[in-house]
Formats: C-alpha cells, structure tokens, sequence
C-alpha cells in the first residue's frame, strides 16, 4: 500500500531513535505512512533493517543508521547530517530506553547510572542536537518516551521510575523554554505494551502467566496495549493535530494510573 499522498506528514522529516523494536518501529512505520521521511536509529543491524522492510510495504520513505544513542559523536552525525542532507528536521521522536529492575539494595549503583544514561541523558543529547535545526527553521516536534512510571511508581523499580520522573521534568522545563521558537515538546508515557522491552519486568514478577493476571486485575481496560495503538498518538504528538500541545505527558496505559 502507498504512502497516501494526503498524508498528514507529508514532506516532513522525522528522526526516531531506538526505532528498531516495538514502540519505536511502530511509530517509525506510521510517522512513513503518513508520508514523513523517517530516519531510523537502532543499535541493532537486524532492527533497522525489518523496519526499514516494514517501512517499504507501506511504501513510506526511510533510511537507517546504526547507532548506540550514548554515543554522542555518533548521535551528532546522525542528527547534523539528517537535517544537512534533507534541509529540516521536523520531528524527533527520541525513544530508546532501557528497563533496569529492583529495589534501592537491590539495584547496583552501576544499574542506577545506565538508566540514567539511556533514559534521561540520551534524550537530552538527542533533543539538545535536534533544536538548534527546529528553532532555525521556526518550529517542530520532539516527543520523549517516559512511561506511566513517570507518573506513578511501580513496585521495585527504582531505577526505571526515577529517570521517567526526570525525564518529564525535563520534557517540561524545554516546552517552558522553547515554545517562544513554536517547538513543541512533549511527553510520550505508556504503560503496558505487549513488546519484549517488558522483559526485566515480567521475571520480575514471575514469568508470563503472572503479568498477564496483573494486567488483568490491575489495567481498567483488562488488557496490553499494542505497539500500533500507540504509534497512532506518536503520528498525534507530531502532526500539526497537537498543534496547541506542549509540556504534557500524555498517559496512555488503560487507566492503569488512575485505578
């Protein structure tokens, strides 16, 4: 299937790291749908390349560059070079993360510094790279994944629930800054999304059957999201849809937080 020429994205140039697995592949694939050119970042070769595949059946525009996101020189050439060759850069959608699990004794400070490497400095790099083009160019959007955990607290996960807390603060503190240049910058926080990121979690908790009986208990709508029900709120957050949207948080976890 074509990329629709009314697409709401058209000509629009969008980075999204992390972008070879669940969320981040599946906002890849709809940012294209939607006729953006999509620049994915991956520090697995097999992961940009499926997306890159799936990307091509929706017959979306993309290119791939493998990179680690804590590597600030490589992110920079990625970033720089993107907005170079194609002349803007419209929208990052800065996505990678890892999950780290356990209590305060439980969790080796080393694990505390690599969540906050990946989940909070990473994103800062990204979106420090990113804006120089954006406030140049008069305006864009840069959606950060936090989580649900960056609203509530989940059990023994210090190190995951502090840097998504952290990584909103600062999510808000640049919209704060730089809504005067019409960048828009906003929170992506999901809950349960049936991906293998949930990994660390699901031993957490005792294997396959036990998640699926706390989602069941715990989520109001019973239920996992799927990647593709987010990636729809991803193509919200950077379309001209959420024109009037900066600073949020936009919790999408079943009413997990509330309940």
């Amino acid at each position: 299937m074509a990329a629709s020429a009314t697409g709401i994205l058209n000509d629009r140039v969008a980075i999204v790291t992390g972008a070879g697995s669940g969320i981040g592949q599946a906002g890849a694939i709809a940012l294209a749908r939607e006729g953006a050119h999509v620049v994915v970042l991956d520090m697995s070769p097999e992961g940009c390349a499926q997306t890159l595949e799936f990307i091509k059946t929706v017959g979306g525009k993309a290119e791939a560059h493998v990179l680690d996101v804590r590597d600030d020189d490589a992110l920079a050439q990625a970033i720089d070079g993107t907005a170079r060759e194609h002349g803007r850069l419209d929208i990052l959608h800065s996505h990678a993360g890892i999950q780290v699990a356990g209590t305060l004794e439980q969790v080796e400070p080393a694990g505390m510094d690599a969540s906050w490497q990946v989940n909070v400095r990473a994103h800062f790099m990204a979106a420090r790279l990113a804006m120089p083009h954006m406030r140049a160019q008069g305006g864009g959007s840069i959606i950060v994944t936090s989580s649900n955990s960056g609203v509530f607290y989940d059990h023994e996960m210090i190190a995951y629930t502090t840097s998504k807390h952290a990584v909103i603060a600062m999510v808000r503190q640049v919209a704060v800054d730089y809504g005067k240049y019409n960048v828009r910058v906003n929170a992506l926080c999901p809950g349960w999304v049936d991906t293998p990121f949930n990994g660390p979690f699901i031993e957490q908790m005792g294997g396959r059957a036990a998640i699926e009986a706390y989602v069941k208990e715990k989520i109001p709508l019973g239920r996992w999201a799927s990647a593709e029900e987010i990636a729809e709120s991803i193509v919200y957050l950077a379309s001209d849809r959420s024109a009037f949207m900066t600073g949020h948080a936009l919790v999408l976890d079943g009413g997990e937080a509330i309940y």
